[in-house]
């Protein structure tokens, strides 16, 4: 299906990066004389229903800033436009000089929109997230192990003496699960990634998980409380015996790139894999 035109984008702005103020007021006066309504903030987290009515949101900053944007735009199912000012980005794939020149076809409806996985996350009724990147699961005190059992669909995996379990999407997984040694996944792949963080026994390794998998994960350490983090942004509280439950959400994230986007050359790029511009050079 053809895009829709935009006709009204919403700037979430981080002020911190370096030029990205600067980008902001020329894509809002391209926008302007696009005939497109823009409003801007720099407030995180974002106003409960600032984004309400926009057909898109234009995130300038970093993979973190996007990620502070998350919950709302999956939400409202508003798609988001990310352009980086930060280091990797491997979410805002526009750099600031592809947005400026392709800003104007943009808004007239020449781009694509993918959609990735969530992550839903629940530490007890009323205590739930959602994740784009991962669910983060470790002691309450950073200097301490937790030894964590997991279950899939009521089936024993095994339990883990660790410093933590990371649960990641495939567009997570060049994020925290890589560093941990977890796989790299296509985004359009429908698993959940469990990757174990310096666990005490090196047979364990990452596991991948099917799209309708319902995971639990009860904490089995003697007088200690769990820390979950969500994207590496907001935390969940944890209480007694109740696990901490994990699956795919049936909300998905709305991302727009732009046409030709290829997301091994970024992958290539990012990474800095050698053979990249050879094998871009033979196209």
């Amino acid at each position: 299906m053809q895009p829709k035109p935009i006709r009204s984008l919403a700037f979430v702005v981080n002020d911190q990066k370096a030029g990205a103020p600067q980008i902001a007021e020329a894509l809002i006066e391209i926008a302007n004389a696009s005939g497109v309504a823009a409003r801007k903030t720099s407030e995180f987290p974002l106003p409960v229903d600032w984004l309400q009515g926009c057909d898109a949101c234009c995130v300038i900053g970093g993979d973190g800033t996007l990620l502070g944007v998350v919950r709302e735009c999956a939400r409202l199912q508003i798609p988001i436009i990310g352009v980086n000012r930060g280091s990797l980005g491997f979410l805002t794939t526009y750099s600031a000089e592809e947005i400026c020149s392709q800003f104007p076809a943009l808004l007239a409806g020449n781009y694509h929109t993918t959609s990735r996985s969530l992550l839903s996350c629940s530490t007890a009724p009323g205590q739930d997230d959602l994740a784009l990147n991962d669910v983060l699961i470790k002691d309450e005190r950073n200097s301490r192990l937790v030894r964590l059992e997991v279950y899939a669909n009521d089936e024993l995996v095994t339990d883990y003496y660790s410093d933590g379990l990371i649960f990641s999407t495939p567009t997570g997984s060049t994020a925290y699960n890589l560093s941990a040694g977890g796989p790299i996944i296509h985004p359009g792949a429908e698993v959940i990634a469990m990757t174990p963080i310096c666990p005490h026994t090196l047979s364990n390794r990452s596991i991948i998980f099917q799209h309708d998998v319902k995971l639990r994960v009860y904490n089995r350490a003697e007088n200690s409380s769990l820390l979950v983090g969500i994207d590496g942004q907001r935390t969940l509280v944890t209480r007694g015996e109740t696990p901490v439950e994990i699956s795919l959400s049936s909300v998905r994230l709305p991302l727009i790139q732009r046409r030709g986007y290829e997301h091994f050359s970024v992958v290539r790029t990012k990474l800095k894999w050698s053979g990249g511009a050879a094998s871009d050079a033979q196209k």
